[in-house]
């Protein structure tokens, strides 16, 4: 046996727990059933927030639930996520150029594809949609004025002005912040994965949710919804819809009419993971972690 091995082994038996650091994917995502079946009862079953952090999570939940229904936004348009995506925010010369210049310092920040344009990309659907296109999108798919939304995530680049298109259509628009009473999220401030977490609980507990781009927050929280019986999860159609986007001529009964057709399988149906090569099960976990019912007469 490795020497490396026997010490993990060691360090296992001794403390109970092995935090291994600097790799990206643990498993393999083609596993046999009975795995990826384990794999689904992990990571939504047997792995908990620390009590504090539920409790929390829980408690602004219910604040939101406490009112009706909600739809949970989860907003990727935070500086880091501009710069890494090789993305605009579209907010104004001034926010683009600070985002040319972090690229420019830190060109490893870029995560992918670095050949493409932003334009590219943009048409490609591997941007972050703006507060511009996510109210767009939300009232095209009918969401009225009247609609609760928690919004999860970080500072966006551009603060308060970043997310005035959404806070003029949609004026019930709330995030931890808001809602948490006084002291309350002090023992979470200046720690990023704690106030995610707590974005996690309330966004996965909503009615609606939908991410402004991909992430492992979100990934996780679809899976999880699919796994909890498919409860509604809107997935963007950047690709396909961002054309309609950027075609002023189109009147605004026939952008909602196409956008509404372009999302009608996007909306939390089941989705086989076995459809496409490479899908994990935490994502996409049917067929082989849900539960198989016998057809009866």
């Amino acid at each position: 046996m490795h020497i490396d091995t026997i010490l993990f082994v060691q360090k296992i038996n001794k403390e109970g727990v092995l935090l291994l650091r600097g790799l990206d994917s643990r498993l393999s995502k083609d596993l046999p059933p009975d795995l990826q079946k384990l794999r689904c009862k992990v990571a939504f079953q047997a792995l908990r927030f620390a009590p504090p952090i539920l409790e929390l999570g829980n408690k602004l939940a219910r604040r939101m639930q406490s009112k009706g229904p909600y739809l949970a936004l989860h907003l990727r348009i935070e500086k880091d996520v501009w710069v890494r995506t090789g993305c605009l925010p579209g907010l104004s010369k001034e926010y683009d150029e600070i985002v040319h210049n972090e690229r420019r310092r830190h060109p490893e920040f870029l995560t992918a594809k670095s050949n493409l344009s932003y334009h590219e990309r943009k048409l490609a659907g591997l941007c972050p949609l703006n507060a511009f296109e996510v109210t767009r999108l939300l009232k095209a798919l009918g969401a009225p004025r009247s609609a609760r939304i928690y919004w999860a995530g970080g500072q966006p680049l551009g603060g308060k002005e970043a997310l005035s298109p959404l806070t003029r259509e949609f004026p019930h628009f709330y995030n931890k912040e808001g809602l948490a009473l006084p002291g309350e999220l002090e023992p979470f401030a200046n720690k990023a994965s704690f106030m995610a977490a707590i974005d996690y609980i309330v966004s996965e507990k909503s009615d609606v949710f939908m991410a402004s781009h991909g992430g492992n927050m979100g990934h996780a929280i679809q899976g999880q919804r699919a796994y909890a019986g498919h409860k509604k999860y809107i997935t963007p159609n950047k690709r396909h819809m961002l054309p309609y986007f950027v075609n002023s001529s189109l009147p605004e009964a026939e952008f909602n009419r196409i956008i509404k057709e372009l999302h009608q399988e996007s909306l939390g149906q089941p989705e086989l993971r076995s459809s496409k090569a490479g899908r994990d099960v935490t994502k996409y976990p049917v067929p082989e972690c849900m539960c198989k019912r016998n057809k009866t007469t």
